[in-house]
């Protein structure tokens, strides 16, 4: 028993189904594939036109969005070495704490266009553009184009997709590289080829170069999906994958032995590592240290809820913090998984629907299960990477349920997922009870009401059954979407953005996480509230464990910790701080491009996100000292003293601060400490536009 629902226009000797030669470039162009009904292609071109609107709508709004990685942009331009390294000034101080990959193509976007907020953020829309057509591809292949285009219109319109398609983080780029990966994966599947296979562990080795490890958690699911319904002999299955697994070592790997291999006084410090070493970065802060909670350096660490970034377990994707970025279909996507599964459960080794069934639910369930356990730091955004299997388990599994041939048992399970998303959708809106309160009822009756009509959709007409089937589809997507419309007319800014409109209950840690709306450090709306569910350590004075500083729960920019508005504002300026970047007044501005030639760094800061905004305004290198948390043991004291003593530092800005920054939870011994310290101790400060400066080219004043 087969459950595709494609039908073949040529068979082929080994059994696969294939495409008639095109008939004219009219067809190819408008109708797609010989075999499709004439609405499909129209419906493609509505749903990537759509798609490209809405990721691209307004972007200039949002600024520089992320700074750390803008300024990093910025340093790409004006040096190859620093696009090579992914350094965050021209003058190679520090790289992000990131791979580079991501920062190549804004950079090549920004070096053609110029530096602006379009050149930057639209390379994002147009990957995501990019990966919903990848998508569409991928499940079109096996099943039929109403599949294929609802799996699209599920992940392009999942509220934290919207959000990090139109924003500067890595996650775009890892999001459309795994898709590639999945599509090249069912092509290898199709024809047992080497080829597609390769290239499918080569397409998650760039993932490697944009994110690290987290582009291997996929790579359970497509080793397995090859392994098991791979039409060729199992041995021949082994020794390919062993091939695939050389060619991702390779694919991964070859950027990190140019940098492991480069001496450390030719290149820049490795941000985020605690020892200048690549190898760290990999597999400390950036990798298992994200699992375990033990990041040297870093803001993660288990807590006595499970975890400071909130508690973990089984419902953490469905926690205040990141339920509205993506749980709205997970309970329908793991009903149709079971019901898949248990419908294929004795097919043939190579049945496509099985193999369906592995590759998105196992790309599904691995992820969602390391970003519900992961003790470390885990951010609402990071679940973009969920979209394209939420998508393709939706798509797949509502058409093919439809359309099966015990259609009663399939449409009575639709019926019970619906009813579920339409509570699921009731409960998360109740969340933002004042944002457009009568959209839950709607929701609710409209979705309550289709569920029991499909579930007697097989005793009514067909054109009868295919408006309940439409009304069911409108009900399950309408909360989603709502959240994605409000991303798109929401400005964002910061390190943690977040989709969709202001939750409550949120507070960093709390069983409600992030408020919405721009997050902790990010968006248009406030990050914490009063400090509402802040974890032990984290906020408390005296609380065990360190944490962040006392005060810090006031608001966004509260005190030193978090600059933006409650810094320095009032008079011109903020000095930044660990989650937004600085915003210098003019005067500011004019005293850092004074003579900016004559420095290696215009100016030193502690921490990224603070040096970010100096460095975006003024156009000069700005060293962050101590990276991104300012915890790096990035320069030395001594180090610093001979910068400042050759004159390659002009001046030192004080307000900001970090982990690793003296008052900001860390100890008088760390390197930013005690550079701070030093800086006081020697030279005269000077507060301009309500920012305090120091000129390290003057003489000290002891």
């Amino acid at each position: 028993m087969t459950l595709l629902a494609e039908r073949p226009a040529v068979s082929t000797t080994d059994g696969e189904q294939a495409e008639s030669p095109p008939r004219g470039l009219w067809r190819r162009m408008v109708r797609g594939r010989p075999d499709d009904p004439a609405w499909v292609r129209p419906s493609l071109i509505l749903l990537l036109a759509s798609t490209a609107v809405g990721y691209t709508w307004a972007l200039g709004d949002s600024g520089w969005a992320n700074s750390f990685y803008s300024a990093a942009v910025q340093a790409g331009t004006k040096s190859w070495k620093a696009f090579f390294f992914g350094s965050s000034d021209a003058s190679n101080f520090i790289t992000v704490d990131k791979p580079p990959a991501s920062l190549w193509v804004t950079e090549i976007s920004a070096r053609l266009f110029g530096l602006n907020s379009w050149s930057i953020l639209v390379p994002q829309a147009l990957e995501g553009v990019a990966a919903v057509a990848l998508l569409y591809a991928t499940v079109r292949r096996w099943f039929r184009p109403s599949a294929a285009l609802l799996a699209g219109a599920v992940m392009a319109s999942t509220p934290v997709a919207v959000l990090m398609f139109r924003y500067n983080n890595p996650d775009a780029l890892l999001v459309l590289l795994l898709t590639l990966a999945a599509y090249a994966t069912v092509r290898a599947v199709e024809r047992a080829s080497t080829l597609w296979l390769v290239l499918a562990a080569s397409a998650v080795g760039l993932g490697f170069t944009t994110k690290m490890l987290q582009a291997f958690l996929v790579v359970p699911a497509l080793g397995a999906v090859y392994l098991l319904a791979a039409p060729t002999p199992l041995g021949r299955r082994i020794k390919q994958l062993l091939v695939a697994a050389v060619a991702l070592v390779v694919s991964a790997g070859w950027w990190v032995a140019a940098v492991q291999l480069t001496p450390a006084a030719d290149r820049p410090y490795i941000g985020g590592s605690q020892g200048n070493s690549l190898l760290n970065l990999i597999f400390g802060y950036n990798g298992l240290g994200r699992l375990s909670g033990n990041e040297s350096g870093s803001v993660g660490g288990a807590g006595a809820t499970g975890s400071r970034w909130g508690p973990t377990g089984l419902i953490r994707l469905f926690r205040t913090d990141m339920g509205g970025q993506i749980s709205w279909l997970l309970p329908a996507a793991f009903i149709v998984l079971v019901a898949l599964l248990a419908l294929t459960w004795r097919a043939a080794r190579t049945d496509r629907t099985r193999a369906a069934v592995v590759l998105w639910g196992g790309w599904l369930l691995v992820t969602g299960l390391v970003f519900s356990y992961a003790q470390g730091i885990i951010h609402p955004y990071y679940n973009v990477a969920l979209a394209p299997a939420l998508g393709a388990v939706v798509g797949i599994g509502t058409v093919t349920l439809w359309h099966h041939e015990r259609r009663r048992l399939g449409r009575a399970v639709l019926a019970v997922a619906l009813a579920v998303s339409a509570v699921w959708s009731f409960i998360l809106l109740g969340r933002s009870p004042n944002w457009f309160p009568w959209l839950r009822p709607v929701i609710l009756v409209l979705g309550i009401a289709a569920a029991i009509g499909i579930a007697l959709a097989p005793q009514v007409r067909a054109k009868v059954a295919l408006a309940l089937g439409v009304a069911g589809l409108g009900a399950a997507l309408a909360g989603p979407a709502a959240f994605a419309l409000d991303t798109v007319a929401t400005p964002h800014s910061g390190a943690i953005p977040s989709a969709g409109p202001a939750v409550q209950g949120g507070g960093l840690g709390a069983p409600g996480g992030f408020p919405g709306g721009g997050g902790l450090g990010g968006g248009r709306r406030p990050a914490f509230g009063n400090g509402l569910g802040a974890p032990p350590g984290f906020g408390a004075t005296g609380a065990p464990g360190g944490g962040f500083p006392p005060g810090a729960g006031q608001g966004l920019g509260a005190g030193r910790f978090f600059g933006g508005p409650g810094t320095a504002g009032r008079t011109g300026g903020a000095s930044g701080g660990l989650l937004n970047s600085s915003t210098p007044g003019k005067a500011v501005v004019t005293m850092l491009e004074s003579n900016a030639g004559r420095y290696r760094w215009v100016a030193a800061t502690v921490n990224s996100n603070s040096a970010a905004g100096y460095q975006l305004a003024s156009g000069g290198p700005v060293m962050a000292i101590g990276g991104f948390n300012g915890t790096d043991p990035a320069p030395s004291l001594a180090q610093f003293e001979t910068y400042v003593r050759d004159g390659d530092v002009h001046y030192f800005i004080a307000g900001s601060s970090g982990f690793g920054a003296r008052g900001a939870g860390g100890t008088s011994t760390s390197t930013s400490s005690q550079i701070t310290q030093w800086v006081e101790s020697h030279y005269t400060a000077k507060t301009v536009d309500g920012i305090v400066l120091y000129n390290l080219t003057v003489a000290p004043s002891s």
